[in-house]
């Protein structure tokens, strides 16, 4: 464990993947949290500020605000990206996050590195708040 780590109160986790499946790209089928790990549910996150109005910049945009507020989160809990082990992205429009699928791969890369929990993408018809096209849930495992 390195020494950030173990002042941060890091857990690793353990990637599951069952024998003879493919390896998939961009997320693991499975995290194993370590014993001894808190559980932290993040509440879904959409691209808004600390004064809850939406990021300009469109979709890219507000995917990166709301990942980096599912971040936020969890360093507010004494942790970072790796100890995410689970997302949920919710989006309204699935073309659209295909067509950016370029662009969103670099924001998400930003903020997680290349730590790949277990996630779902859902298409949703419309979220809460009006403007909003993307809202991300985590469940992270932190000391």
């Amino acid at each position: 464990m390195s020494e950030d780590r173990e002042r941060l109160g890091q857990l690793p986790m353990a990637v599951i993947e069952p024998d003879g499946w493919k390896l998939p790209r961009g997320y693991s089928n499975g995290m194993l949290a370590p014993e001894g790990g808190r559980i932290l549910f993040v509440a879904g996150q959409i691209g808004w500020d600390e004064n809850q109005r939406l990021v300009e910049g469109g979709f890219v945009a507000q995917f990166a605000r709301a990942l980096a507020n599912v971040v936020a989160v969890v360093n507010a809990a004494g942790g970072e990206a790796a100890n995410v082990g689970r997302l949920t992205i919710y989006v309204t429009d699935c073309s659209e996050y295909l067509a950016q699928i370029k662009d969103i791969g670099r924001a998400y890369r930003s903020l997680m590195g290349s730590h790949y929990p277990a996630m779902a993408l859902v298409e949703v018809q419309a979220l809460l708040e009006p403007g909003a096209m993307v809202e991300i849930e985590a469940t992270a495992v932190v000391s």
